[in-house]
């Protein structure tokens, strides 16, 4: 039987793990010279605005929920097919999130439900770009100037991904990142929150360490509630060995994407009543690759056959307004119809930049037989 080929396998090239090396060795581990190193760099990657690292991309957008000043009474906007770190943000500061809805074609939150689900407590947007694919940038962001409302991007998955030829993260407002494991840009965990002045950087930085600001040798003081959010050195030289591969990283996903569509071929939905993603090539950064089951299929059951073939798949993601977090809060099933079509039947499948031309023609050929069965 064939080799098991996972759904992501995360690359790390010699260089980068003598990089680690190198920095265990020199005795500074936690946050230090690599950490300010990575996040210039990536400064840099979005055309120069300010950015700071994390331990998570869950805390990056936590915290850009309290630089905006979101908590108590106000309502937050988000998408229910996501991971549930995008709503649980939400709670962590004393808000309420809102579900909308999502698109069925692009399985992003449908803006018109959006604008539909404003209300006067309502301070913020978070979007998720699920598989890497934004939503309409230009759409979204009438809806927030429209309505004063603040944007969190959870780009977690969108590193490398453009909007009219702009990278995600080189404009809009808060953009958040996450660089754990199974992400195309990784540092093993952690993650980026790109703001929009010195100032929410500053404020930033307090958050990510128990809000303490530093002053001469032995200056210490704290004026805001803070966590422990930090990255490591370790972490960002993982990173710093990442980021000058992710356009290639990003290109290589963008073929096996090509190829997934050209081996399944154009009849493949007509037969199997399965979907696929929407085929916008140029915009995303194919960070996953993920189709629908038709009605009446089980995914488990098709996971399993899968298995069986020695082929592993994912699963992202089940609604989050079903969860019981989230029905103790009144959510109830029937409420968004789409995202719950989709959040019981989607299944990722293999996609990173180490498969070959033949492990994608051999999903492919499992796909198919098992769906036509």
């Amino acid at each position: 039987m064939s080799e098991f080929l996972p759904f992501v396998k995360p690359y790390i090239d010699e260089a980068t793990i003598a990089s680690v090396a190198e920095t265990l060795r020199s005795g500074w581990i936690t946050s230090g010279p690599k950490v300010l190193e990575f996040e210039k760099q990536l400064s840099e990657y979005f055309g120069g605005r300010p950015v700071r690292t994390f331990n998570s991309g869950t805390c990056t957008m936590e915290i850009a929920l309290r630089i905006a000043g979101i908590g108590p009474g106000d309502e937050v906007i988000t998408t229910p097919i996501s991971w549930v770190a995008t709503a649980n943000v939400i709670l962590e500061v004393g808000a309420t999130p809102v579900f909308a809805d999502i698109d069925p074609v692009t399985r992003n939150i449908d803006l018109d439900k959006v604008e539909a689900a404003i209300t006067p407590r309502t301070r913020a947007i978070i979007p998720v770009y699920l598989a890497g694919l934004p939503v309409d940038m230009d759409r979204l962001y009438d809806i927030a100037r429209r309505h004063n409302l603040r944007v969190v991007e959870d780009a977690a998955q969108a590193i490398g991904s453009t909007w009219q030829g702009k990278r995600i993260g080189a404009f809009g407002d808060f953009v958040s990142f996450s660089f754990q494991a199974n992400k195309n840009l990784t540092t093993s965990e952690g993650g980026c929150l790109v703001l929009n002045n010195a100032e929410e950087a500053r404020l930033a930085e307090k958050y990510r360490l128990q809000g303490v600001t530093r002053s001469g040798f032995d200056g210490i003081e704290v004026d805001v509630l803070g966590g422990k959010f930090n990255m490591t050195d370790i972490a960002a030289a993982i990173g710093l060995g990442q980021l000058p591969q992710l356009p290639a990283i990003t290109a290589r996903r963008r073929e096996l994407a090509q190829h997934y569509f050209a081996t399944l071929g154009a009849d493949f939905e007509q037969q199997t009543g399965a979907q696929l993603p929407p085929r916008n090539f140029e915009i995303s950064n194919w960070h996953m690759f993920q189709i629908v089951l038709p009605e009446g299929i089980i995914r488990a059951d098709f996971m399993a056959q899968m298995k069986q073939r020695n082929i592993g798949c994912g699963v992202h993601y089940p609604p989050i307004h079903l969860f019981q977090l989230y029905r103790e809060r009144g959510f109830k099933p029937g409420m968004f119809p789409l995202a719950e079509r989709v959040g019981r039947s989607i299944v990722t499948l293999p996609l990173f930049p180490a498969m070959t031309h033949q492990d994608v023609e051999r999903v492919c050929v499992a796909a198919r037989e098992i769906l036509k069965r």
